[in-house]
């Protein structure tokens, strides 16, 4: 098996006041991600990739490539619901440096097995770059699906859980695939205990818990569960617990978060996105004094 293992961050986007990318911001989040330990380094969602326009995607990408400097994998999502951009952003994205892709299935329509891996292998015929596979609420891949994948598209070699619930799917993907994939699991990390004991070999969380995560990941790989199982009560999940009460405010949370360990200068989301009321404004301050520590 060859495909991604362990702690690998997705980025967020730092902004200016005047919405722009803030590129020194990014620079100290790439560096202090790396100085963690981490696996792998992603851009994706939690990038806010879907704000950015092309320019700025190709640009944010080349960037942060050239900073890790092959370190560790770069890993760019390349989704897209039709088969001709999905393949048109891969082909751009390996042109800027991702030395891996993460795609899910088409979503704007379902249609159907065949032509999911229909649109997987014209990818991979484009872009000789491995694959993490992302199952995800909006794109569901069964286990069985998941199998038939690894079976036609050599390339992709891990698949990153999302579905809910994670610890389940976890479960029923290594029954089906786990000599086939890697497993990752998702969802802001807030259950890699559980699903590392049912097969996940990593996660991919934000890079502002990159060290939090190495710490857990430390943990299990010495089998001390007990131990990475209170690091996530303790600093994981009340992080999750707030910033997935609503719409994008996990952005705003995260965001505080690196804006406290002097990676970022400002929390700036950029729209659309639902602002924190002045109530979950005080809530996030709260948060932040409490895991700045």
């Amino acid at each position: 098996m060859t495909g991604m293992e362990g702690i690998i961050p997705i980025l967020l986007t730092p902004f200016n006041d005047d919405l722009s990318i803030d590129y020194a911001s990014l620079e100290r989040e790439v560096e202090a991600t790396l100085g963690a330990g981490v696996h792998g380094i992603g851009i994706a969602i939690g990038s806010e990739i879907f704000k950015l326009t092309p320019k700025e995607r190709g640009e944010i990408l080349r960037a942060v490539a050239k900073q890790v400097d092959r370190r560790v994998p770069v890993i760019m999502n390349t989704s897209a619901p039709g088969t001709a951009p999905a393949v048109q952003l891969a082909i751009e994205a390996a042109e800027a440096g991702a030395t891996r892709l993460m795609i899910w299935p088409p979503d704007f329509f379902a249609c159907g097995a065949e032509s999911v891996i229909d649109h997987l292998r014209r990818i991979a015929d484009a872009v000789s770059l491995p694959i993490v596979l992302q199952d995800v609420p909006q794109a569901p891949i069964s286990p069985a699906l998941a199998l038939r994948i690894a079976e036609a598209v050599p390339l992709v070699d891990t698949i990153k859980v999302e579905t809910q619930p994670t610890v389940a799917q976890v479960a029923a993907m290594t029954a089906a695939v786990g000599e086939q994939l890697t497993i990752l699991g998702g969802a802001g990390g807030g259950t890699i205990v559980e699903e590392y004991r049912r097969g996940a070999r990593g996660t991919m969380p934000f890079a502002s818990q990159a060290q939090d995560f190495m710490q857990i990941w430390n943990c299990l790989n010495e089998g001390k569960s007990e131990q990475a199982a209170e690091i996530v009560e303790n600093r994981i999940l009340p992080v999750s617990r707030l910033g997935f009460q609503s719409a994008d405010l996990f952005y705003h949370v995260h965001k505080a978060i690196l804006c406290e360990a002097n990676q970022f200068d400002r929390a700036t989301v950029r729209p659309p996105t639902a602002l924190p009321d002045s109530v979950t404004a005080k809530e996030i301050e709260q948060l932040v004094e409490r895991v700045a520590g």
